[in-house]
């Protein structure tokens, strides 16, 4: 999965009561392994990894491959 800064996430939990997190991410920095700086939608700011496939791109960033008609909305 790569990202990119503006790309809107969402995190799904793998608890049953635990909410799903939504956030921007706002800087890449590594690819791999996928490590991005995040401003989740609370305010607060944290660095993120994502592991075992839960996260979802909810919209990407404008001018993006996947914006201009790429490979939709989740990757």
């Amino acid at each position: 999965m790569e990202l990119q800064s503006g790309d809107a996430i969402e995190v799904v939990s793998n608890k049953v009561e635990q909410p799903h997190r939504s956030g921007v991410v706002e800087r890449v920095l590594q690819q791999d392994p996928l490590r991005v700086e995040v401003r989740w939608e609370d305010g607060h700011t944290s660095v993120f990894m994502p592991s075992g496939g839960n996260v979802r791109v909810r919209e990407h960033a404008a001018g993006s491959e996947a914006d201009a008609g790429g490979t939709g909305t989740e990757r």
